[in-house]
């Protein structure tokens, strides 16, 4: 497949809000697409890069190449140079990947040139998300929709569903079963305001289980017989990193069964230890025992998917904990209440009461579970909601930077900072989430009047203007003065009424980590990846 008609599929669904003429423009390039390219147009749809970080910055990018006239690149040309890209390595790195993307640019129409950047630096934002796929892909080739989303619920693997389904038809789907050993994408839940919220919003479904919500690293355990194989949320494996769990997970009764749960990092006093603590121990590659010795790491499981050749994902969840409480013992079990909204005022009480309590014992929030509901592996089921704090302050924008793809011609990504004690302002991070349309064209214009350098990469900015933000929690980072930067942030909106001398201080700032790590008895480190 030519690549340009991908380029121009992605600049066509970026430009249309409707949902049905996203998929009909989808279902149309994958009827045109080899079975082979599916993959890859799939990733690149998505703004993803099979090979994953190929190591190609701004340095390499910023020297524009005159475009090609003709249309020539092929989807199979340019994920061969992607391949070579993520292979370069030792002297001379950068000037080879210069000559490599120089080479790419320079086959490459203006409309080729704009996706690519965007594939680059990660800017790609058509909307194209996997939902949309999984229809397209049942569209294109005469499958059911839910057939198709339960085969890539079992494989783990859009692309993978995707190539055998063009180049087989929908019996292929018939080969996408559940297998021990083989990661599925984990459920996930949705997000609610309260505690409170979560159960009203769940009352139709009868009573729910509150469950505490870790700050932790989401895995996914497969034992068959004496072999165990543990995954994370993304299905990569694991195993050889967590020794400790393996050797537990061998003491459990049954025999072959895919177990759903966190892994953290616990003080002597039960209590959890910052999550960077229990990501840098689970990101360990060498002298993995050293490091098992000095941050053990616990499991807690939430969900039980199969038991000794018995698929669970169907049952309700009222089935699934109680195989989950036979196999599992309570200290390597979740902590949680179950209520019923049917019973009044008095549900809601005792979920918000645990939710506070959860709080005071460190962790991040509760999740509260519709009992009646089966498990939707990889989707945000309308059955699950997260409730936990969300920090806002008020931070000044000191920079932004150009956009790529359809931000193209755009300042879209901020640079923040707080009032520091001496009046200066501290970065404390970046963020483009939360930008709408009509709000990145405004702060574009308005970010141009005040601005003081353009390098054609980043524009300084007078520190005028006042932004709320929404954040997680704090995080230990060396690349900012503070030592700290905000975790998930996302733009709320302007504060055209404040001035730079009202947006918070650092200090402010610092008080939000103080007051988890008073709640936690560790460093704050913002809300875990999970959920």
């Amino acid at each position: 497949m030519l690549f340009e008609r991908l380029a121009r599929v992605s600049r066509e669904v970026a430009a249309t809000s409707a949902r049905s003429r996203k998929t009909a423009l989808l279902a149309e390039l994958f009827r045109g697409s080899a079975p082979d390219d599916v993959p890859v147009v799939i990733a690149y749809l998505a703004g993803r890069l099979p090979q994953g970080r190929i190591g190609v910055g701004w340095s390499v990018l910023r020297h524009p190449v005159p475009p090609a006239s003709v249309p020539t690149l092929t989807v199979r040309a340019v994920d061969t140079t992607m391949t070579g890209l993520a292979a370069v390595s030792g002297a001379g790195t950068r000037a080879e990947r210069t000559r490599l993307v120089g080479g790419l640019m320079a086959a490459a129409t203006e409309e080729e040139q704009r996706f690519l950047l965007g594939l680059l630096t990660g800017e790609v934002r058509q909307g194209a998300l996997d939902a949309l796929a999984v229809e397209a892909l049942a569209a294109a080739s005469g499958a059911p929709a839910d057939a198709v989303r339960r085969a890539v619920m079992l494989s783990g693997s859009l692309p993978e569903v995707g190539r055998a389904l063009l180049a087989d038809g929908p019996a292929a789907l018939a080969s996408f079963r559940l297998t021990v050993g083989r990661p599925v994408l984990p459920m996930l839940a949705r997000s609610a305001v309260s505690a409170t919220e979560a159960v009203d919003a769940l009352a139709d479904g009868g009573p729910c289980a509150v469950e505490e919500k870790l700050d932790g690293i989401r895995v996914q355990v497969h034992r068959d017989g004496d072999e165990v194989r543990v995954y994370t949320r993304t299905l990569d494996e694991i195993t050889a990193r967590l020794p400790e769990l393996v050797a537990l997970v061998r003491e459990f009764p049954g025999d072959r069964f895919i177990l759903d749960g966190e892994v953290l990092a616990l003080g002597a006093d039960g209590r959890p230890r910052s999550f960077q603590e229990t990501a840098g121990r689970v990101g360990a590659r060498l002298d993995v025992p050293s490091a098992a010795r000095s941050v053990p790491l616990s499991p807690v499981f939430f969900d039980l998917l199969a038991l000794d050749g018995r698929e669970l994902l169907d049952l309700p969840l009222s089935e699934r904990h109680p195989e989950l409480a036979r196999l599992v013992p309570a200290v390597s079990r979740v902590r949680r209440t179950v209520v019923d909204a049917a019973d009044g005022p008095g549900a809601r009480e005792t979920a918000e009461v645990f939710l506070a309590r959860t709080l005071e014992r460190g962790h991040e929030g509760v999740v509260v579970k519709g009992l009646g509901a089966p498990y939707s592996a990889g989707r945000r089921g309308a059955s699950w909601l997260k409730v936990k704090p969300v920090h806002t302050l008020d931070l000044v924008v000191l920079a932004a930077e150009w956009g790529h793809g359809r931000r193209t011609g755009k300042l879209s990504n901020l640079h923040l900072g707080a009032r520091g004690p001496d009046g200066s302002f501290v970065m404390l991070g970046k963020t483009f989430k939360g930008l709408t349309d009509e709000t990145l064209a405004w702060q574009t214009e308005r970010l141009r009047e005040i601005a003081t350098g353009d390098d054609g990469f980043v524009v300084t900015v007078r520190p005028e203007l006042v932004v709320e933000i929404a954040f997680d929690g704090l995080q230990r980072s060396t690349r900012y003065p503070a030592g700290v930067t905000l975790r998930f942030a996302r733009v709320v909106r302007y504060r055209e009424d404040k001035s730079a001398a009202g947006a918070d201080t650092l200090d402010a700032v610092l008080a939000v980590g103080a007051a988890r790590h008073a709640r936690s008895g560790g460093p704050d480190s913002g809300g875990a990846p999970g959920g």
